[in-house]
């Protein structure tokens, strides 16, 4: 079962360059003094055994850094701005929304990825004297951050196996307690493959549970599909074991106490390590069930050392104490990267973190027209360009000049037939064309 999610995530903005002189007394000619602004903060997201599901980001779905502080005067420098954690489970994949790139496969507890980049911050204009612009009026701005949409991937591994032969009310308890949609009837096997389902808990806890097709006397030796089942709930935490102690089935001829015996002989004969997880151990269909039987069974199995709990899944009697009781379990159980990832596809899997690159700062033009004229739209990276430009300055507006031919944009726009007077558009800031 494949679990998605889609997120929103910005860099946040870097801070603008200071533009500033300094001015003290005895010194009615300072330079020019003003500080680079900081960078802007990033997104990270980082793989933690403390995750367990992709839950909690149906509630939270931005995630934004906070932009770096502005340069002043003296060269002070702005403050950097405040990274964002965004922590995901073990074996999430993390891909563009748009290109469908796969940015990481973080495989490892504590592996990162900046998944948006913080812009940087602009320099201030004492880093642009030179022996010809020893005051210059121009500082330069900041960067924006990067900003995508992503698609979180998560491959849902069991943390809680649901033990116990056909029909004990496994699926039922499964479809209340999750959104799965298990088919629930008297089958044999209710399906091949497990049936997955979220648990969603009180203050944002989560856990995966597996409904693990119906073990019948044998499996362990391979009759029916049980070597199969049996490899589903080899990964899991913890069990809950069911227990049907209803009247229908104590008149059929079924003992909970051998039919728990039989179960655990089964687990044992596949692999005796299995029996070392913690079972929890459920008295299924309680609502129909004689009172005194379900105080024998219960007394029996706590004398085995096993907490019990009566539920009903038709009425939720017992269901929450269940559950409760389940994620303070899941919680004292220490992680194991074994039961999170299956070792198969963790063997297939790479650990490799793709490193993001900055986009290029190429561009693109558009010829548009507007009556008589034609207005050539250039897009492309540059925001902190345009943010570094006093256009009132003579100076800053050869210096945004020498910038664009450095870039190839006016060569560019010379391909296209721009002609004298015809209007350029960048960013919003429009002035005319002249050679």
């Amino acid at each position: 079962m494949i679990d998605q999610v889609q997120i929103y995530v910005k860099g946040g903005r870097g801070g603008h360059g200071g533009m500033t002189f300094h001015r003290a007394k005895y010194i009615p000619k300072g330079g020019p003094d003003g500080g680079n602004g900081g960078k802007g903060g990033s997104v990270i997201i980082q793989a933690s055994y403390g995750m367990r599901t992709l839950a909690p980001f149906k509630y939270k779905k931005k995630f934004q850094a906070t932009d770096g502080g502005d340069g002043a005067s003296s060269k002070s420098s702005g403050k950097n701005g405040g990274d964002v954690i965004v922590k995901v489970p073990v074996g999430t994949i993390v891909k563009d929304r748009t290109t469908g790139e796969v940015l990481a496969d973080l495989c490892e507890d504590g592996q990162t990825v900046v998944a948006a980049q913080g812009g940087r911050g602009g320099l201030g204009n004492y880093n642009f004297t030179t022996s010809t612009r020893q005051s210059p009026r121009f500082a330069q701005g900041g960067s924006k951050g990067e900003e995508r949409t992503l698609l979180l991937e998560l491959k849902l591994i069991a943390d809680v196996g649901l033990l116990g032969f056909p029909n004990v009310g496994k699926s039922t308890f499964l479809s209340v307690v999750t959104k799965a949609n298990p088919k629930i009837g008297n089958y044999p096997f209710t399906t091949i493959d497990p049936n997955l389902g979220v648990v969603e808990w009180k203050n944002f806890d989560s856990f995966v549970i597996a409904d693990v097709p119906g073990i019948i006397e044998g499996a362990s030796e391979g009759v029916g599909l049980g070597l199969r089942f049996l490899r589903h709930i080899e990964r899991t935490k913890l069990f809950l074991h069911f227990l049907d102690v209803s009247e229908t089935a104590l008149l059929s001829g079924e003992d909970p106490i051998n039919c728990f015996e039989k179960i655990n002989n089964e687990l044992k004969q596949y692999n005796p390590k299995m029996l070392d997880k913690p079972q929890i151990v459920v008295l299924s269909k309680a609502d129909m069930a004689d009172q005194n039987v379900l105080e024998e069974v219960t007394q029996k199995l706590k004398e085995k050392n096993y907490p019990v709990f009566a539920i009903s899944s038709v009425t939720n009697k017992g269901v929450d104490e269940l559950l409760g009781y389940t994620i303070t379990k899941l919680k004292e159980i220490p992680d194991q990267k074994s039961s999170l990832l299956d070792q198969e596809a963790a063997s297939e899997s790479s650990n490799r973190v793709y490193s993001l690159k900055r986009r290029k700062p190429d561009f693109l033009i558009e010829v548009q027209h507007r009556g008589d004229e034609k207005v050539f739209v250039v897009t492309g990276d540059f925001d902190q360009l345009i943010h570094s430009v006093n256009f009132d300055d003579l100076t800053s507006t050869r210096y945004f000049q020498k910038r664009l031919k450095d870039a190839g944009v006016f060569a560019a726009l010379e391909k296209e037939g721009i002609q004298e007077e015809d209007i350029v558009s960048i960013e919003g800031i429009e002035f005319e064309y002249f050679i």
